[in-house]
């Protein structure tokens, strides 16, 4: 006997997560919240750092000679990569919010055609723009600089 589990249509992480019917697109928007809760971490972990220069010349030294491993080189790339794509998704999303690229209201003949047939286009070229950016950004972090 199945076990009642109260609300079925609640899918938990997984709904979250799980793009199902909706392909790239749920990704996307999963990926956006995700790399905002990874730049608030970074914005509330610059503070931090960034704070020890009241306390004193030693502990602001102490700290910058903490954050200027290779390791930490990485992870200012990875946090930059992250602001891209949330950037220009974000830009993607106000878009979509305002109705831009969304296309226009049609018969609801069958096979019922979804915006998202719109949309896709939009998402290709800010994934593309993306992945510009990133590229250009790792060479600046890595040969150019």
């Amino acid at each position: 006997m199945e076990k009642d589990r109260g609300h079925p249509n609640r899918l938990g992480i997984w709904g979250w997560v799980g793009g199902g019917s909706w392909g790239p697109d749920r990704y996307l928007y999963t990926l956006h919240r995700i790399t905002g809760l990874a730049l608030l971490f970074y914005f509330l972990l610059h503070i931090v750092v960034t704070s020890s220069r009241a306390i004193g010349e030693g502990a602001w030294e102490e700290s910058m000679a903490r954050v200027s491993g290779p390791l930490f080189v990485l992870g200012e790339y990875l946090v930059f990569v992250a602001f891209a794509f949330h950037a220009i998704n974000g830009v993607r999303l106000l878009f979509a919010e305002l109705g831009l690229g969304i296309g226009k209201p049609i018969e609801p003949i069958y096979p019922y055609r979804t915006c998202l047939d719109d949309q896709r286009p939009w998402a290709l070229g800010a994934l593309l723009l993306i992945a510009a950016l990133v590229v250009v950004g790792a060479l600046d972090f890595f040969v150019w600089h």
